[in-house]
């Protein structure tokens, strides 16, 4: 904790630097018809002191210094910087979007829609303020705590979902969830998830390859939106927003650890987080600007073992992360600019697989007396760049955009044996990988008809995508089995010695893949203001996939005023998902544990023999059919939301369960491979999920520039696996295809009700912010057929924040303060620990403390 300390040290020495006299400056924030806007940020520039607008538009802060510049920033409305000069009032208009800034919400291609009136339910998160007084430090734990539709859970002993957390919204897979950055599509991870708790058989996106500190916020779409966007927003959308900051630089240095629950080592800590980012951004001209952020985090490994476990090591795999974006706006003349932003993200990984003992077939005793617990390290690559023209054509908004993506996942494994080689066998091994490249190019037209009803914006476009997917081999001895080499075992029975690197065998010359495909879609898309109370949407997107055809999809929206700040709300759309590449053609033979013991498996992709032998079909498209309503309510600092979601999914795709090598279809093939059974990738099920969104929120202020908030809400979530997809060569094998066990672990994907209570409280120089979150009960079955039950946990987080001055601020507090865990079982979990990674996660209580610098 030497880290910790020296912060400390460092804080102490910060605390005697004195505030400098401040003078208070206040106003009202309007937009251009006068109306009073709630939760506008308001800051001074270069500092840490800021505030938000109230329910009639005041606002009261003490600037640091008479010629302070203060920002106005809302979403959905030009952001607006304002020299104090002396002054100690100043009211401000802001005006809904413009072009030069291109600012557009997710869920609508109207430049003047904003989320107050949005047609569909829509989250906004800052996350400045997230990160300022919360002890989340990367994305997807922010979401999870602050967006109870979206629950993510770092796992252990899951192969690849070790290195990069599943996440999901509403309960459905990583993959029907599509992520844009600044409203442009964003590539997935090359990594198909295949253990672990969520998400398995899907891919996702790695949200954790974005740095937070380059975020300035992060808007999530509850709704169904294939017809706006394309494949994979069946669950809805997250559109991550870059900061925009210019002439001020912003960093934070954050050092936290575990309370070392049930540590081997008896320290007192464990799983040690160091953190430092910074972001500058600076002008181009009169309206153009260069933003960037480089951000380094370290977190180590976590253990909560049990003599009773099958694992040594069981938690957290300790990572080095080191990441750098930039956003920059150049304009070209008053109507056009051209834009680009992306970056590059370096993660480097070591988890532990399960323990290999002493005496067994799988160690080299020689080598490893006491047995060993290999270590599946990885090397994450991941890029981006978009670059796009921005501008008006006869009085149409265009958009021109390239953007290509790229993942790239190595596998090596260390402090592990290839068991066949015996005392001849290296230590450490190239265990090669695979990779996902997406390159995609869209042209946009936009323009509101104002005269037109009370306002009709229109849109079209087009989209061509073309993605390759890569699985390259590692060296020989990481794969290859040498011999046969037989083992007496502890029984007395002759075996032979397995080969390949334990913990994660390499992929061999046989599993390598390099195949592409391309996309091109159309799409159209229409908002209508019929009368300043009821307006409407229309959307209808067209699709043609090289490998697998076309699909055409819809959607309908509809908000009603019924009266001031009450409006109701329906969507209705249909969706899709494109199966990913590595679903097509994933293939490979790895290590699993049931009950401790080892065997090695099989999973073939989709076109192969051994899939069309048991009659699984080439996979298709997910369709799905999305129904929303809600209400809308706000007056006077209070503001509710409440919408109710509908989502029918057919042919889903899945990870099927195991076939053994005694099925008469395939046992030959699999018995020649040396493996004890396969599994395959089938569009297996179709499900409906039935859920509410809630969302409460009172903002006040004591005094003149003291404000306080207080916000509820919730997620209610219910999915049922109405059909199981069948072929006739699979009757009387349903329990193969897709077991109870599998079935729970899609069910389980987000607990049945889950919220949260925040509490957050600014003065002129402390903040508190208090947060209470709701996980309900989870039930998943283990590898001896026992219903696991995890009972609901509560757990409380703490945040206290004080101003050292106004460019510093130090901010202490935990994660999980009340250090609870899920309901403890015996050594049968997925992951082979006490308890699976559900909740809030296994970890316990984190403590943290951050300093936050803006200058």
């Amino acid at each position: 904790m030497k880290h910790l300390s020296f912060l400390l040290l460092l804080t102490f020495t910060l605390s005697a630097i004195s505030l400098t006299a401040q003078d208070l400056v206040k106003g009202t924030v309007t937009d251009e018809d006068g109306t009073a806007l709630v939760g506008v940020t308001v800051y001074e520039r270069g500092t840490n002191i800021g505030t938000m607008t109230a329910w009639d538009g005041y606002y009261a802060l003490r600037c640091s210094r008479a010629d302070a510049t203060l920002v106005f920033a809302y979403t959905g409305y030009a952001t607006v910087e304002v020299p104090l000069d002396g002054r100690s009032e100043i009211n401000v208009q802001l005006r809904e979007g413009l072009l030069i800034e291109g600012l557009e919400i997710v869920g609508s291609r109207a430049l003047n829609r904003s989320v107050t009136n949005s047609l569909v339910p829509i989250d906004v998160l800052d996350v400045r303020q997230i990160t300022g007084t919360q002890g989340q430090l990367d994305v997807n734990q922010m979401l999870q705590y602050a967006a109870p539709s979206f629950n993510a859970n770092r796992q252990t002993g899951a192969d690849g979902a070790d290195h990069v957390d599943p996440a999901t919204l509403r309960g459905l897979g990583p993959d029907q969830t599509l992520v844009l950055i600044n409203g442009k599509r964003r590539h997935q991870s090359s990594l198909v998830n295949i253990y672990g708790t969520r998400g398995r058989g899907n891919t996702g996106t790695d949200l954790n390859a974005i740095p937070a500190a380059a975020i300035e916020r992060i808007e999530i779409l509850r709704d169904g939106a294939s017809a706006q966007y394309g494949s994979d927003a069946i669950a809805g959308v997250i559109n991550i927003v870059l900061k925009e900051n210019v002439n001020e630089f912003s960093g934070n240095l954050n050092v936290g650890a575990h309370l070392a629950q049930d540590n081997p080592d008896r320290s007192s800590f464990d799983g040690g987080n160091i953190q430092f980012n910074g972001n500058y951004g600076f002008r181009i001209g009169q309206r153009g600007f260069v933003n960037v952020t480089t951000d380094y985090w370290f977190r180590g490994h976590t253990n909560r073992f049990d003599p009773s476990l099958y694992r040594r090591q069981f938690g957290d795999a300790k990572g080095n992360n080191f990441g750098t974006y930039f956003n920059a706006v150049i304009p070209i003349d008053n109507e056009a600019s051209v834009y680009a932003f992306g970056g590059a993200n370096t993660r480097k990984t070591d988890a532990y697989a399960w323990s290999r003992d002493p005496g067994s077939e799988r160690n080299v005793d020689a080598l490893y007396p006491n047995g060993f617990d290999p270590v599946i390290a990885s090397d994450i690559t991941d890029r981006s760049l978009s670059v796009g023209v921005r501008g008006a054509i006869k009085n149409w908004n265009t958009d021109l955009n390239h953007t290509v993506g790229l993942n790239r996942f190595h596998y090596y494994g260390k402090g592990t044996v290839n068991a066949s080689l015996e005392e001849r066998s290296p230590t450490e091994f190239d265990d090669g990988g695979f990779q996902l490249q997406q390159n995609t190019t869209t042209l946009d037209f936009t323009r509101l008809f104002k005269n037109c009803l009370q306002g009709t914006n229109v849109a079209f476009g087009l989209e061509h995508r073309v993605e390759n997917y890569q699985i390259f081999a590692g060296e020989e001895a990481s794969w290859k089995t040498y011999g046969p080499v037989p083992f007496v075992n502890a029984d007395g029975d002759t075996v032979a010695r397995p080969g390949g690197a334990q913990g994660f065998p390499g992929f061999g010359p046989q599993n390598e893949v390099n195949q592409s495909r391309t996309n091109l879609a159309g799409y159209v898309d229409a908002e209508f203001a019929f009368t300043s109370a009821f307006s409407a949407s229309a959307a209808a997107r067209y699709e043609n996939y090289s490998d697998f055809g076309n699909t055409l999809n819809g959607k309908l929206a509809a908000r009603l005023r019924l009266a001031d700040g009450l409006a109701l709300r329906a969507s209705a759309s249909t969706g899709f998902r494109a199966p990913s590449l590595a679903q097509l053609y994933f293939n490979s033979v790895y290590t699993d544990f049931v009950s401790g013991v080892a065997v090695d498996k099989f999973l073939a992709k989709n076109n192969s023999p051994v899939t069309r032998a048991l009659g699984i079909e080439p996979l298709k498209q997910e369709t799905s059919v999305n129904l929303g309503a809600g209400i809308t309510f706000s007056s006077q600092g209070f503001s509710l939301s409440a919408d109710f979601y509908r989502i029918q999914i057919d042919d889903r795709i899945v990870l099927t369960g195991d076939f053994a090598d005694d099925d008469p279809e395939i046992g030959d093939v699999l018995r020649a491979l040396n493996v004890g059974s396969a599994r395959f990738f089938a569009n297996a099920i179709n499900t409906t999920t039935n859920g509410v969104d809630v969302v409460a929120t009172y903002s006040g202020r004591v005094g003149d520039s003291d404000r306080f908030s207080i916000s509820l809400a919730g997620n209610w979530n219910d999915m049922t696996i109405d059909k199981v997809n069948t072929s006739r060569l699979l009757l009387g094998k349903e329990d193969s295809y897709l077991s109870t066990r599998e079935k729970l672990f899609i069910l389980a994907s987000a607990p049945p009700l889950k919220g949260n209570l925040t509490f957050d409280y600014r003065a002129r120089r402390v903040g508190v912010n208090i947060r209470a979150t709701y996980f309900d009960k989870v039930e998943l079955e283990d590898y001896v057929g026992s219903i696991d039950v995890y009972d609901a946990r509560l757990t409380l987080d703490l945040g206290l924040s004080y101003n050292l001055s106004p460019t510093v601020r130090w901010t202490v507090g935990g994660a999980n303060i009340l250090n609870a865990y899920p309901t403890k079982q015996d050594a049968e979990t997925e992951g082979g620990g006490l308890y699976d990674a559900v909740q809030m996660g296994f970890n316990g209580t984190f403590l943290f403390s951050r300093l936050g610098f803006v200058f």
